[in-house]
């Protein structure tokens, strides 16, 4: 591959710190030499070839500024966000959403923080908002060594709570839609508390990556404090306004769970890793990981009562697949493997219930959850 030629001195700015501009464009020259002239089957050298690609195409092509400030800045927020979270990777997390509006001498706030603390008991960390109300709560319930925040910059300031100020695993994020994108690419599950509109449109924006398959699946669990019925009433909308309407299936409710005591929403979370592990596509193919192999007479009840599962064919148990060499350390884990026809989220999760009702007796060990 030709070499890139260093930068002639004509081409730099003149004048006052001429000498540091061109040591950090040299710098950067020979970065990108470095990288063309990588590892050409490297995969993380491929991706990054192709995204300078496409930033030497938005300058070749867009005229319009915002757009490059739009890209440029959900680059930096990601990149440090992943940054961040990189070195606590192998630990389960939880995100907690729910309003910022709540007092402490509510009883939600009250729950959320007894929430995190039996969280960060079990050996979980928290992400919230980083704000008040419910997500101080449940920052105070598990601890700053346990605590992720993920603030966002409003036009009314939004400071992040006590427990988390000042912390190095606190992001400030100034898009929605990647704050969003770390609450659920990060989480083994979600935590749903009373809320205004911004909890409700974390409640759907979870729900609705699930449903699609844009999200692997994950417990889903409301809490509410006994007497308050917040959720009761918010399923009573989904069974009387969109289920009648069929705008959304029997099988969607299924795919969240609402509690009204925060011992039982822990175990929730915990029962749903007890036996699934995690699922991948291999040529086609789903593949779910398992902690324990199941009996013959567990995959036959499995076969029988998910059927409606395939296209074709029958779940077989297998281990290991040819392509996926790229996670060694779930090599060894039991695989059930069938021909999905990639709908119905809440059929699959009722699967992966049923799944968590088989096997052995120790439970498992949770792994982060990277579906997007």
């Amino acid at each position: 591959m030709s070499k890139i030629s260093t930068i002639p001195h004509s081409s730099l700015p003149s004048g006052k710190g001429k000498g540091s501009s061109l040591h950090g464009a040299q710098a950067l020259v020979d970065k990108v030499e470095a990288l063309l002239s990588g590892e050409q089957h490297d995969p993380k050298t491929m991706l990054v070839r192709e995204m300078l690609a496409g930033v030497l195409k938005l300058h070749e092509q867009s005229d319009d500024i915002l757009d490059i400030k739009i890209l440029s800045r959900a680059l930096k927020e990601l990149r440090y966000a992943f940054h961040v979270f990189q070195p606590y990777r192998h630990c389960p997390k939880v995100s907690i959403f729910g309003s910022a509006r709540t007092p402490s001498s509510d009883p939600n706030f009250q729950m959320a923080a007894r929430f995190g603390k039996l969280l960060s008991e079990r050996g979980f960390m928290v992400i919230t908002g980083a704000g008040p109300g419910i997500m101080d709560a449940g920052h105070q319930g598990a601890g700053k060594e346990h605590s992720f925040g993920v603030n966002i910059m409003l036009p009314f300031e939004q400071t992040a709570n006590p427990t988390i100020a000042d912390d190095p695993k606190l992001v400030h994020l100034k898009y929605f839609f990647t704050r969003k994108l770390l609450f659920v690419r990060e989480a083994n599950a979600t935590a749903l508390f009373p809320g205004g509109v911004g909890t409700m449109d974390e409640a759907f924006e979870v729900l609705t990556l699930v449903q699609t398959g844009k999200s692997h699946p994950v417990p889903i669990v409301c809490l509410e404090a006994p007497g308050t019925a917040y959720w009761e009433h918010w399923v009573k909308f989904l069974k009387e306004q969109l289920l009648p309407r069929g705008l959304i299936s029997d099988s969607d409710l299924y795919l969240f769970k609402v509690f009204d005591h925060e011992e039982a929403a822990v175990r929730e979370i915990q029962q749903f890793y007890r036996n699934y592990h995690s699922l991948r596509y291999v040529d086609g193919k789903l593949v779910i990981r398992i902690q324990f192999a199941l009996t013959q007479e567990e995959l036959e009840r499995i076969r029988l009562e998910f059927q409606d599962l395939l296209i074709s064919g029958t779940i077989t148990q297998e281990g290991s697949l040819h392509g996926e060499e790229d996670e060694p350390d779930l090599l060894h884990l039991p695989r059930l493997v069938l021909n999905h026809h990639r709908r119905n989220a809440g059929r699959l999760r009722q699967f992966i219930d049923c799944l968590n009702t088989c096997g052995g007796e120790t439970p498992a060990k949770l792994s982060p959850v990277r579906s997007l």
